[in-house]
């Protein structure tokens, strides 16, 4: 897959829990080398790709780069999970204990449900950046970055399973329908089902992405 056009930070990004690249993607349009990490193989990955435990990872080669990110694993935090009865490990904490170990700037993302679990957390919602898809994320980060307006949600969100109408907004979660919609609502042309479900908006990660750069190398600001 070609590559977007976009102006090099010269700085290094490792993303963890990395799926199938929708953040990784973001934080590469914001100017980053980006290197992603999964435990599972991830073979529409658009990036340089690393299989193994993120936390490992993180603490083994997190020195090798200007800033590290992940979005570990939501099951525990998820509506879905706890109506189930279903048990998950907290992989926030271990993420971001590896994270400060190695004495890097972090962001770290999750669902709404993990807020208990983050730190200071801000919400990014695709209204935000114009995207049919509400689609509500929190990121929590040792660098100070700002969030936008949050306007009202004032389009309806498609019922699951039906046709997306017109006016609605795309609720791309569960047995969704029309991935070939999803992919052109969410601004990730090569992933499958499965990875959509699980991404958050490239647009997302690059308005943090690019924030995080001008705070990292101060000169980018000029």
């Amino acid at each position: 897959m070609d590559l977007p056009e976009r102006v090099p930070n010269g700085l290094r990004l490792l993303d963890t829990y990395c799926c199938q690249g929708g953040a990784s993607w973001g934080y590469y349009l914001a100017g980053f080398e980006v290197e992603g990490v999964d435990l599972s193989p991830q073979p529409r990955y658009p990036f340089p790709f690393h299989q193994g435990d993120a936390v490992e990872f993180i603490r083994e080669h997190g020195h090798e780069y200007d800033v590290i990110t992940g979005s570990p694993t939501c099951r525990r935090w998820t509506n879905a999970q706890k109506i189930r009865g279903n048990e998950h490990p907290d992989l926030i904490t271990p993420t971001r204990e590896a994270m400060i170990a190695v004495g890097k700037p972090y962001i770290i993302e999750n669902v709404e449900g993990a807020a208990s679990a983050m730190v200071d957390p801000l919400l990014l919602c695709g209204a935000m950046f114009g995207l049919k898809t509400y689609r509500h994320r929190l990121f929590e980060s040792s660098l100070p970055l700002g969030t936008r307006l949050h306007p009202r949600h004032l389009a309806p969100i498609a019922k699951m399973g039906r046709p997306v109408r017109d006016g609605e907004f795309m609720h791309v979660v569960g047995n969704f329908t029309d991935a070939a919609r999803a992919r052109e609502v969410m601004g990730m042309p090569w992933a499958s089902r499965d990875g959509l479900r699980e991404a958050i908006p490239p647009a997302y990660t690059q308005f943090l992405g690019e924030q995080a750069a001008r705070l990292v190398r101060p000169s980018l600001a000029a």
